[in-house]
């Protein structure tokens, strides 16, 4: 997560606390401190709202957008549990919902043509200059990312790989075994069981005696014909 997401996020937890100060005892300071609590959340969320009020195409409208935004933010704060969800995404879909309802109020169903009234084209570089950009980043998609092409890569090598020991095991198997349409059939089947082998990533699970031999037989094969990388 972003380091203005965790500052929301601190910031959130802030309010709620001052706010449940407030509903303890509810004097003077109390009420100051909840409502210092309030205006640092708001701040923090202000490029967000620009954002947003941006990309719905309310930008002649800002005012009004930043009235319901300051509502829907007071509400997301209001009944943000943090076991369920990060602040930042449940006060994303507030904001939505409230720019949403004063866009339709304002200029209709957007759903057909009038649509390109709205339209915007945003600049990246104009988001990183007022610091709008940092939370449209998600901090787990080059995670996944790297993950997925991984388990690509790995999944193209087992396929490769088990395609070679089968061509070397349907030539020792040769033809005078049996029927050809028998005996391919069979290299399926072990050619499936070793490739599942090979992408376990976990603890593999109990096999036959009849299988593990089979396993145990094509990997030694495969890591015996491996090329072998030359260091210089």
């Amino acid at each position: 997560m972003s380091a203005k997401s965790d500052a929301l996020e601190t910031a959130v937890t802030d309010y709620i606390q001052a706010r449940t100060a407030l509903e303890a005892a509810p004097d003077a300071r109390a009420r100051l401190l909840a409502d210092r609590a309030f205006a640092r959340l708001a701040a923090l969320a202000a490029p967000r709202i620009r954002y947003f009020t941006r990309s719905y195409g309310l930008s002649d409208v800002a005012e009004d957008a930043a009235q319901v935004c300051a509502i829907a933010l007071h509400r997301a704060a209001e009944r943000y549990d943090p076991a369920r969800a990060r602040f930042t995404t449940y006060v994303n879909w507030q904001f939505r919902a409230e720019l949403q309802a004063l866009r339709l109020r304002l200029h209709g169903d957007q759903r057909c043509a009038g649509r390109r009234e709205v339209a915007a084209i945003f600049s990246l570089d104009a988001l990183q200059e007022e610091g709008d950009d940092e939370w449209l980043v998600d901090p787990a998609a080059e995670e996944e990312t790297e993950r997925a092409a991984a388990d690509n890569l790995a999944a193209l090598l087992a396929d490769r790989l088990v395609e070679e020991w089968a061509d070397r095991r349907r030539t020792r198997l040769g033809t005078s075994r049996g029927d050809g349409a028998r005996q391919e059939a069979r290299i399926a089947v072990e050619a499936k069981l070793v490739r599942h082998h090979l992408m376990v990533s976990g603890t593999a699970e109990r096999l036959r005696e009849s299988d593990r031999h089979i396993v145990r037989r094509a990997l030694a094969d495969i890591v015996h014909h491996a090329p072998v990388r030359k260091r210089h």
